[in-house]
């Protein structure tokens, strides 16, 4: 049985928000904004 929790793939991505680049661990299907850690971290305070 082969363990791939030790490696993930990184996509990089624009920030909807700020613009900036980013790296996330999920390939984006480019139906919903993705954003970079510090807005993710901004957007989630709010709910």
């Amino acid at each position: 049985m082969r363990d791939n929790y030790g490696e993930r793939e990184s996509h990089k991505v624009t920030c909807a928000e700020c613009g900036q680049e980013a790296e996330v661990p999920f390939k984006p299907d480019g139906t919903r904004p993705v954003y970079c850690k510090d807005c993710y971290m901004k957007r989630r305070k709010r709910y």
